[in-house]
């Protein structure tokens, strides 16, 4: 498979300066292409600006910031793109006839193996590809605004575009930490198609005298609960770019009702911006009317998206929530306010636009059930994808029952050999849902988590127990039950990108899904205590000596040795007890520092008196275990020494660690710091 090492971004504007960027701090060679050295210079500038303004709020220090600067080269000229580049993204003006030449220049200069794509919103993808010498190896890409900070991307394959090809951009976009959608070729592609003809419509209500421009917005803000409505969206971003996308889609759709609205044409001609008051208040009938109208439209046209199998409404919503940060996509909200409800706004404004409601949507019964768990077969391996990124690909209870589902599945298919679990967009699985331990436990339904963590192992225990060579993608962040899931697998291949931890004894509990037990039979006490007691942050590096990774690789190689690993076979020795590195200095300090003769110092909050070692590590760890809850770290500590007096029984350590559940969500110290999580403060612990 080709792979993406090196890329160029032509166009070096507001968003080519936002690609080039994301794709530096990614690690990725990037050349920053414009007409003029200007233009170079400017988005350079943009940039620095950008970069700067991480370094006062301390997402980048200032030598990170030198790294990602260095990474990019500024490029005059299209022509002299360098000929042995990977990938080559085109960023210019939404014009086909502009970005036809860009592409003519790319095919002369560009080695036959250097992918083309277009960054475009709204163009033919199939169209462009036919204005290339290399439609097999092109595709769109739409990133959102601002794509060093917007997680989604929309990938919009040619009908001519290879396999290989659309593999390589999109291992390219995981590596950038996007939530991917992978679209079909048509007008708007997903995002766009439905949230574009909302914002006209919006516009529509203005110009019939329904309601004032802020009344509109503030009905908006409320049904479909964002922060911004579409008159204050639209100023952000421009009127003028949604007139010219409405237009566009209405051209394309052969829909009038898309055509800009005229208090839209009206507004760029005039200001260029709205004027929103803060007359915010209406009566309950216009604000009915605003409300069925701008849902009724979302669902109406997400279900033309669902219909023309554009994507899947799992991909809609993700779109919704990820690209444009609603806090529900639309299906969502069908399902929220009553799918007979929505059925009837969706009909009534399909007449407004006149066009014909999807048969489908018509014949919709009962709520839409959302799928999390995508698997894909190549020859014989199975991957699973954990397909909730939205969330981060938290585990809550459907997406374990599906995954439990799909591992009988492939555990049972004997034309299978491995099973690959990998997370979608920049996390893994960033553990388990929080909010539903908190609800059950103000419900008094502890048995309700027993149950549902029981079940939990059961899960992991498929994989633990598969016949089949199982592989954990560990590549982006694995946190408390993600990392528990992996630690069940065989191997676990991590990138430059990995990062572990067990947040539980911080907030008031502790690793339940095997993670008490899993951890010291892979790395040893000392190691685990280091990672589950302190809940410390473990890196890449760090991570594979202690073998929590197991295979330490470059983004571009996965494949390769996933491959490997398959026909390897399932690992002679699973279960070491010992860090993969015992030289490594965080494993030397591990094994100095919670040594079994200084536990009861570290546990009184004291650095042993016998310990020689870096003072200032040791300094941070007392001050991590003094942030834990009490009643959290001594079960986690002794469930750790447990699992040693088990030894090879790993069933016998599981089973002591669901027989503590009880008594730790019963504590008040695990509902503080639980709430304290989801509340964003920091959480006092009583001990009781």
């Amino acid at each position: 498979m080709n792979t993406v090492n090196s890329v160029a971004i032509i166009g070096a504007g507001n968003m080519g300066s936002g690609i080039a960027q994301k794709s530096a701090q990614e690690q990725f060679d990037v050349q920053m292409v414009d007409r003029e050295k200007q233009w170079v210079d400017r988005g350079e500038k943009i940039i620095s600006d950008f970069l700067e303004e991480a370094i006062q709020r301390r997402i980048f220090k200032p030598e990170k910031v030198e790294e990602i600067k260095n990474r990019i080269t500024g490029v005059v000229g299209t022509e002299n793109v360098a000929p042995d580049t990977d990938l080559v993204i085109e960023a210019v003006f939404e014009d086909f006839e502009i970005k036809k030449n860009v592409f003519n220049i790319l095919d002369q200069v560009c080695d036959e193996k250097t992918i083309l794509a277009s960054n475009t919103s709204s163009l033919s993808v199939n169209e462009l590809a036919k204005a290339t010498g290399r439609p097999e190896k092109f595709v769109g890409l739409h990133f959102f605004y601002h794509p060093a900070k917007n997680r989604l991307i929309e990938i919009i394959p040619a009908e001519t575009t290879s396999q290989e090809s659309l593999a390589a951009v999109e291992q390219y976009c995981k590596t950038m930490g996007k939530v991917v959608i992978i679209c079909k070729d048509r007008p708007g592609f997903v995002v766009n198609r439905f949230f574009v003809p909302w914002l006209n419509e919006a516009c529509h209500l203005v110009d019939e005298g329904v309601a004032s421009i802020a009344q509109i917005d503030a009905v908006a803000e409320k049904a479909f609960n964002i922060g911004m409505g579409p008159f204050a969206l639209m100023n952000l971003t421009g009127p003028s770019i949604a007139l010219h996308a409405t237009n566009y889609l209405a051209e394309q759709l052969n829909c009038t009702r898309y055509y800009g609205a005229e208090c839209l044409k009206n507004t760029i001609a005039n200001s260029g911006m709205w004027d929103i008051d803060q007359n915010i208040e209406c009566d309950d009938e216009t604000s009915k009317i605003i409300r069925e109208r701008l849902l009724g439209q979302v669902f109406a046209v997400s279900a033309q998206i669902v219909e023309e199998e554009i994507c899947s409404i799992e991909d809609v919503d993700r779109g919704a929530k990820v690209g444009l940060r609603w806090a529900e996509g639309p299906f969502e909200i069908a399902n929220r306010i009553g799918i007979e409800e929505a059925k009837n706004m969706a009909t009534e404004y399909a007449k407004l636009a006149k066009f014909d409601l999807p048969l489908w949507i018509n014949e919709k019964e009962g709520m839409f059930n959302f799928n999390y768990i995508d698997t894909r077969l190549e020859g014989e391996i199975a991957t699973i994808v954990i397909n909730r990124p939205e969330a981060m690909n938290a585990l809550n209870e459907k997406v374990v029952e599906q995954l439990g589902e799909v591992l009988d599945e492939l555990n049972s298919n004997g034309e299978i050999s491995t099973i690959v679990i990998e997370g979608a967009g920049k996390a893994f699985i960033a553990g388990a849902d929080v909010k539903y331990f908190v609800d059950k436990i103000r419900e008094d339904s502890i048995k309700d988590i027993y149950d549902f963590t029981s079940y939990g192992h059961e899960v992991l225990n498929k994989l633990e127990n598969s016949s089949k060579t199982t592989i954990a993608l560990t590549t982006g962040l694995a946190l408390g039950g993600g990392l528990e899931l992996a630690l069940s697998c065989d191997y676990r291949i991590g990138t430059r990108r990995s990062q572990f931890r067990f947040p539980e004894t911080s907030i008031g509990i502790f690793p339940g899904l095997g993670g008490t037990q899993r951890t010291p039979r892979i790395c040893g006490i000392e190691a685990s205590r280091y990672a589950v007691l302190a809940g410390n942050f473990l890196d890449s590096n760090v991570a594979s000596a202690l073998g929590i990774i197991t295979h330490l690789t470059d983004p571009a190689k996965i494949n390769q040795i996933v491959i490997s690993l398959s026909k390897e076979g399932k690992p002679e020795n699973k279960y070491p007890s010992k860090p993969k590195n015992e030289d490594h200095p965080v494993s030397i300090f591990a094994k100095e520092f919670y040594s079994n003769e200084n536990m009861d110092e570290i546990m009184s909050g004291n650095i042993p008196e016998n310990f020689n070692g870096d003072q200032k590590l040791a300094s941070r760890q007392i001050k991590s275990l003094g942030y834990t809850a009490p009643i959290a770290l001594r079960i986690a500590d002794d469930l750790l020494n447990q699992a040693v007096e088990t030894g090879e029984d790993l069933d016998a350590g599981l089973e002591k660690e669901l027989s503590n559940l009880d008594a730790i969500f019963q504590s008040k110290d695990a509902l503080e710091g639980l709430s304290a999580l989801i509340e964003g403060r920091r959480p006092t612990y009583t001990n009781s």
